[in-house]
């Protein structure tokens, strides 16, 4: 007992040491007495200056707040989060989830008895929803906010509101890039506080012609840095989990065919996937004084702070979600590094004393080719979670949203017409009672779209298996050297109609085995990934629960949950070709069955599917597909889809079509006519408060939108109708104007499912609608609104 207690207290004295050393620490007073005079500060201080672990546990002290209100540390990644959570942990000399603790997705370690919480910003933004002000704390740091995630981009709006509604918030940026000024003016021109570095000169080399393999050449660096040059720990940035693991295994193996005489390493992978007991490895000293070989992805330039590194490798690369067009869905793609990140790498060689950084592509392309910045997540990827968000905080408007870097109109309203096809907007983009229900699901909208539509279907306890399952990567694995015997073990769990029923299967017989890990592991399915499907399974059982959902299963009557899933993926169909291969029926693209689908080399494949997401190596490969009726496609997706009828006159179809058509102008203008009114009167009000202060507002050019000095793009059309090339009337809002979603005239002889030719598009106003197109057949592309491309 006596051992154990001399041991923690050693462990304490080291913990403290290695704190007073951080370059915040000699500054926590200032900047302590800078948040008694102001609101809101900006905290500049490169990575592993402290500022993320020193600053919370500080403020605990330094101000006042009133029972039961916490301190907040948001983070862009969830390994972050927790690291961090239990670094801080150990420092205070709790345990995790006492007085520190840490929330992300799905995983809440706290209790009431925590005072400091670190989260994901995700995390703090669904907590928005519920309690608008923040209430229940005292001081929020958005930690990282450099890095410009989607969340973090959002909350900037909303948090720059509360701090102006709650006089008692203090609000602390921190950031670890030098490009104060774009963050201090964001927020009112509030004052900056730059924590001096500590950090040693890196001597920079870049190579000397581009790499064609940059797996290759990081295998080779790292060994000659091991077998030539001086003790130190090495660093190499690759782009996700398969170069990692690849770079890896490559490095062992290499050096294992030198022989015995090669000094003592331990090779190290960090990626978000792996369970944090793996991850807490790389902080560890390395046993016999080996040297250790981090291979990370780009989590380690900012968010992880890693003593010891004195050689970093930089292949240049980095994975970056993009809004895929073609696929019509966010895409995670390999991309060049910024130069603000490229910057980022080597300084993590230089921590705590001098230190080298390799970059393994030119200096003429770091010079020429990099960007300066990385471009915001805000303005490459699919927004429907964030609009589906704002809209239920009442935001109707999203153009007037105080984005730091609006993002694209053609991005917002893009997604907002997938939320319409899914049924979370109506026709003037306000929220449906779906979508508001969506909203209390932390899910995708497809997801929560399943999820919600499997109650009148009487198997939300099956759809809820499948989603949570969905959640992960991957429940099955393939360990090197039994591929053959852990595809034979996955073929037994295939539901020949179903990647997803596969899932559920998978599930259930866990389940009939008393979820038993002996069981997972006989049949090469991971149990850490089960046990978190479980646990995600419970939270959104709960959520049902509190929505007053019959959780009901369908027992065997498995044509139900495949009902459900066509209701969310009904946009993701495809229509065979050959045998493996599909058509994507909204955009002809060709697309393929994966070899490691329960579909994959059917006797008799099914003529229509739908599938769960693309994924593009050599072809674009179809992840998690299900067989589908055509009968359901027409009924839940009748926006694309219709079924011919026989008999049916092509005249009577188009004169049904322009009934249709008018009916919705119809209902737009009516609520066009209404956001008019509703605009002047406000106009006329902000008129009358301007002449009362001075005349200022009044010199202001207000356009009220609908009137004719509103902006018009394209060649015209009344309300938003569309034109012959452009995009009809913009009306200044994204939730109004828009016409009708325009009359097809497909003949459709191929197949019993016609594609609707309409384009179905949103209007530059932002109402649901577009132009008239007319369909050259029975398939017809819809057109694509232009997008960001990098």
């Amino acid at each position: 007992m006596s051992n154990r207690s001399d041991a923690a207290a050693t462990r304490a004295a080291a913990l403290r040491s290695s704190r007073e050393k951080l370059p915040v620490w000699g500054f926590l007073g200032e900047i302590g007495a800078l948040l008694q005079q102001q609101q809101l500060i900006l905290l500049i201080g490169e990575t592993g200056s402290g500022k993320t672990t020193q600053v919370p546990s500080f403020l605990l002290d330094a101000l006042p707040r009133a029972d039961g209100q916490l301190i907040a540390c948001t983070q862009p990644r969830r390994v972050a989060a927790m690291s961090v959570a239990k670094r801080v942990a150990e420092e205070v000399g709790c345990d995790l989830g006492r007085e520190v603790g840490y929330s992300i997705r799905f995983e809440d370690v706290t209790s009431d008895a925590t005072l400091i919480k670190y989260m994901t910003d995700g995390v703090l933004l669904r907590e928005s929803l519920t309690e608008p002000d923040l209430d229940r704390y005292s001081a929020i740091i958005m930690d990282e906010a450099h890095e410009r995630s989607l969340n973090t981009d959002v909350l900037f709006g909303i948090l720059k509101k509360v701090v102006s509604r709650r006089r008692d918030l203090k609000l602390i940026v921190t950031s670890a890039t030098m490009d104060a000024d774009k963050f201090s003016e964001f927020f009112g021109n509030v004052p900056t506080f730059k924590i001096p570095g500590r950090t040693f000169p890196v001597d920079v080399m870049f190579a000397k012609s581009p790499c064609e393999d940059y797996v290759e050449a990081a295998v080779k660096q790292a060994i000659q840095i091991h077998l030539s040059y001086p003790a130190g720990d090495i660093l190499i940035f690759m782009t996700g989990q398969e170069d990692i693991l690849a770079t890896c295994a490559a490095i062992t193996e290499r050096l294992d065919e030198i022989g015995d005489k090669v000094p003592l390493i331990t090779v190290l992978p960090v990626y978000s996937l792996l369970p944090s007991e793996l991850q807490a490895k790389i902080f560890d000293k390395a046993e016999g004084g080996a040297r250790k070989v981090i291979v990370a992805t780009n989590i380690a330039e900012t968010s992880l702070t890693v003593d010891g590194i004195k050689y970093v490798i930089d292949a240049g690369y980095c994975k970056l979600k993009v809004y895929n067009s073609r696929m019509g869905m966010d895409s995670l793609s390999v991309f060049p590094v910024s130069q603000a990140g490229a910057n980022q790498r080597s300084g993590r060689a230089g921590r705590t004393g001098p230190g080298k950084c390799f970059r393994l592509y030119t200096e003429f392309a770091y010079n020429h080719e990099l960007l300066v910045m990385t471009v915001p997540e805000i303005q490459r990827t699919n927004l429907g979670n964030v609009v589906l968000l704002l809209k239920s905080l009442g935001i109707d408007n999203l153009l007037t949203f105080d984005f730091m870097d609006p993002p694209p109109q053609d991005n917002l309203l893009n997604s907002m017409y997938q939320l319409w096809f899914l049924g979370a907007l109506d026709n003037t983009g306000s929220l449906t009672p779906l979508g508001r229900k969506m909203v209390e699901f932390p899910l995708d909208p497809t997801l929560a779209k399943m999820l919600i539509f499997s109650e009148a279907l009487g198997c939300v306890d099956d759809v809820a298996t499948v989603v949570s399952a969905l959640s992960m990567p991957t429940i099955f694995y393939r360990p090197k050297e039994r591929e053959e015997e852990s595809d034979a073990a996955r073929e037994k769990f295939f539901a020949p109609e179903s990647d997803h029923l596969t899932l559920l299967y998978v599930y259930l017989q866990w389940k009939k085995n008393n979820y038993r890990a002996d069981w997972c592991t006989k049949h090469f399915i991971h149990v850490k990934a089960m046990r978190k499907v479980k646990e995600v399974r419970t939270q959104i059982l709960d959520i049902c629960k509190t929505l007053k959902m019959r959780i009901e299963t369908c027992g065997t009557n498995w044509d139900q949950v495949r009902k459900a899933i066509c209701s969310a993926y009904f946009q993701n169909a495809g229509k065979m070709k050959t045998v493996g291969e599909y058509v994507n029926m909204r955009n002809g693209m060709p697309c393929h069955l994966h070899p490691s689908s329960a579909l994959f080399g059917m006797g008799v494949q099914p003529e229509y599917i739908v599938y769960h997401e693309l994924v593009m190596t050599s072809k674009e490969y179809m992840q998690c597909v299900t067989a589908v009726d055509p009968e359901w496609l027409a009924e839940l997706g009748p926006m694309f889809f219709s079924i011919k009828q026989q008999g049916e006159t092509r005249a009577e179809k188009r004169a049904k079509e322009r009934r249709d058509k008018q009916a919705m102008e119809a209902e737009m203008q009516a609520y066009l006519e209404s956001q008019q009114a509703k605009a002047r009167a406000d106009v006329l009000e902000r008129l009358s408060a301007g002449a009362s202060a001075g005349g200022s507002a009044a010199r202001q050019r207000i356009v009220t939108p609908g009137t004719a000095g509103a902006h018009r793009r394209g060649s015209g059309g009344s309300n938003g109708s569309g034109g012959s090339g452009g995009s009809g009337s913009s009306c200044g809002s994204v939730t109004g104007g828009g016409g009708a979603a325009a009359a097809a005239a497909g003949t459709g002889e191929r197949s019993p499912v016609v594609f609707r030719g309409s384009t179905g598009r949103v209007g530059s106003g932002g109402g649901i609608g577009g132009s008239s197109a007319r369909s050259q057949g029975g398939l017809t592309p819809k057109r694509t609104p232009r997008r960001f491309g990098m």
